[in-house]
């Protein structure tokens, strides 16, 4: 249910975003914000944790469009934006009904929300609306209301995500309530609990609990889709004059890959069917060569070097980017 207190509140400023922000642009704006105020990286300040609550409201309102959209005519109405005629109530719609309780249209936030819509011959009311809790639908005349939903967040390491796993979270009540996390879930999705948020006010359906998931990241692998992706060093013998080398995995044994003579550096060996596992199709793991320099030689060894330098073929590496600089 709608919060009576979305007239003073303002998402889109909260956010930094504009009232026409597109879906894409609206989660960029979140996750840019919550990686400065996500509790994980702010070390208990109450300051930024209650800033992280506000924007988890804004987003959990703004990112649902039925739910933004009730919040745009809500806030509309506060100021002065929208005109609604009540049954029986001429042509003066919401200026009327104020008035008949005393009030003008901008201290519409004052007034008893019950009373208001009972005259819409609307029995449910306006909820307390906090965090923790999102909002249903307000629905009209007559007909049961569908309970509020919940939020929850978890904070998930990257192996998790990855492979799925069932854990616990602590309710709004306090009690534990199991969530299935599905195998491949991506930092920001949001996973819904069908029926376990709120109950109806008037026996209509129970509302769900939305659960948002972070994933922190690994230090060796980096989510690209359904692939992962590792950098794998080797050396400049290895890539000149070809080796096997072993590549990590995750949660796995490693395997042995062949770097074919003359690799360069930036060049791409695909493991077939080692990367993300979902319902939706797996993906590959993608090692990524990376000739290593050495920073330390020794005089045998500069001087091996420097008779190679004298043999190698004098091709110019950066003539094709000089030649296409100038085109």
């Amino acid at each position: 249910m709608a919060s009576q207190d979305w007239f003073d509140k303002d998402f889109y400023k909260v956010l930094g975003v504009s009232k026409d922000v597109s879906e894409a642009d609206l989660k960029k704006a979140y996750r840019k914000l919550a990686r400065t105020y996500h509790p994980d990286s702010t070390q208990g300040d109450p300051a930024k944790e209650a800033k992280f609550k506000e924007m988890s409201e804004a987003y959990a309102v703004l990112s649902d469009k039925s739910q933004r959209e009730e919040y745009d005519q809500i806030r509309a109405m506060g100021a002065g934006g929208a005109r609604f005629q009540a049954p029986g109530a001429g042509s003066g719609g919401f200026e009327d009904v104020f008035s008949r309780f005393g009030q003008s249209r901008g201290s519409a936030q004052s007034a008893d929300f019950d009373d208001l819509f009972s005259m819409f011959g609307q029995g449910g009311s306006f909820g307390s609306g906090r965090f923790g809790q999102s909002t249903g639908g307000f629905r009209g005349y007559g007909g049961p209301q569908r309970g509020a939903d919940v939020t929850a967040r978890t904070t998930l390491d990257f192996q998790t995500a990855v492979k799925g796993e069932t854990i616990t979270l602590a309710g709004e009540d306090g009690k534990p309530f199991k969530v299935k996390i599905p195998a491949g879930v991506a930092d920001g999705q949001k996973i819904r609990l069908r029926g376990r948020g709120r109950p109806s006010p008037d026996g209509g359906e129970p509302g769900d609990i939305v659960v948002s998931v972070s994933v922190r990241p690994h230090p060796v692998f980096v989510r690209d889709g359904l692939n992962l992706r590792v950098t794998v060093p080797v050396t400049f013998t290895e890539a000149a004059l070809g080796a096997t080398i072993e590549v990590p995995t995750l949660g796995g044994d490693p395997v042995k890959l062949r770097v074919a003579p003359g690799t360069p550096s930036g060049r791409v060996l695909r493991v077939k069917g080692r990367g993300v596992h979902t319902a939706k199709g797996t993906g590959d793991l993608l090692a990524e060569v990376q000739v290593a320099v050495p920073s330390h030689l020794d005089d045998q060894a500069m001087e091996a070097l420097q008779r190679f330098h004298e043999l190698e073929p004098k091709e110019n590496p950066r003539a094709d980017l000089m030649a296409k600089a100038r085109e």
